[in-house]
């Protein structure tokens, strides 16, 4: 049998955290960006943790050294963007107290975004971590999937049931996949994800596991949010599945005109030491990381500007990929 996907709360030996780079992507908002994911690497190495950021040239290598700390690592590798935790592998144990990194299709999300470097993405990270890789026959991204620990898998039709991800499978199937690759016994199936999300509905920018049974999901907290419905149909799956449902503020609408930045505090960061909350200039940001840290009493949480970041599709956890401790 498959070892099962740990928790991200569980012990970690590291985290990768991708550092953007590309001008043509990030245009005027790369500067920011790289400043904003800066401050998310400096705040997991002071809790303690090591972070490896990674960086695909000697450019970007040397921008980022100007900005973080001298205890986070620096190592380069191919990606198209920062995206790793879509991008990369799946760190898992292997059931003999070794682990190893187990990789997926992955396709632009649905053909929306194939760039040079993503497919090395996986490889390249596995080799630094001396971790065996392997590449499963079908299309998924680690921001779909949301674990306790426990065997559960919360996800969303919107993203695995899409045919733009793996129109040749059914929902058996799939659902056969996830058993079989990451060792899940139960499976919650949520509904849509987030208005303007270019992932399709990753779980992890609607609804996390802060504990064991336990799912952290955004109330809407103006009239004119628009993933109101979203949310409380989220909370209804959920509730009928058996599991404890705790409340964190939306940010509310984000954007400008009729555009709407999938913005979510959800998307936030487990490590060792600290939790790290996107923010958004909200009103909601003080109280949506407080709602956040009573989750975590046994870590620091800490909110960290993330709009910059947000201008590119993502936040923190979309932006990085933790590697669980071995055993």
């Amino acid at each position: 049998m498959t070892a099962r996907m740990p928790a991200e709360w569980a012990q970690q030996d590291w985290i990768w955290i991708g550092f953007p780079a590309h001008a043509d992507l990030w245009e005027e908002d790369l500067a920011p960006a790289q400043e904003q994911m800066a401050a998310f690497a400096n705040a997991v190495s002071e809790a303690g943790q090591d972070v490896r950021l990674v960086v695909r040239d000697d450019a970007a290598a040397e921008a980022a050294r100007k900005l973080v700390s001298a205890k986070v690592a620096i190592e380069r590798h191919p990606y198209g963007d920062i995206w790793i935790r879509d991008t990369g592998p799946l760190i898992l144990p292997d059931g003999s107290g070794a682990r190893r990194a187990q990789g997926f299709g992955f396709n632009g999300w649905g053909g929306k975004y194939l760039l040079p470097g993503d497919q090395e993405t996986g490889p390249s990270l596995a080799e630094a971590g001396s971790f065996p890789y392997s590449r499963a026959g079908w299309i998924l991204e680690g921001g779909a999937v949301e674990t306790d620990g426990t065997g559960l898998v919360v996800t969303t039709e919107q993203c695995l049931l899409n045919p733009n991800r793996n129109p040749d499978l059914t929902r058996e199937q799939i659902w056969a996949n996830l058993q079989r690759d990451l060792g899940f016994d139960r499976i919650l199936w949520l509904g849509d994800g987030l208005l303007g999300d270019h992932t399709d509905g990753h779980v992890d920018n609607l609804a996390r596991m802060v504990g064991e049974d336990v799912i952290a999901i955004p109330s809407a907290t103006e009239r004119d949010d628009p993933n109101a419905e979203v949310y409380t149909d989220a909370r209804l799956r959920a509730r009928e599945f058996g599991l404890e449902v705790r409340d964190i503020p939306s940010p509310g609408r984000m954007g400008e005109g009729e555009d709407v930045e999938p913005a979510s505090y959800m998307n936030f960061a487990v490590t060792n030491g600290v939790v790290v909350v996107p923010t958004y200039c909200s009103p909601l940001d003080a109280d949506a990381v407080a709602a956040i840290g009573a989750l975590f009493p046994d870590r620091d949480v800490v909110g960290l500007r993330a709009d910059a970041v947000l201008t590119g599709g993502g936040s923190f956890h979309c932006a990085s990929q933790h590697v669980p401790a071995a055993g």
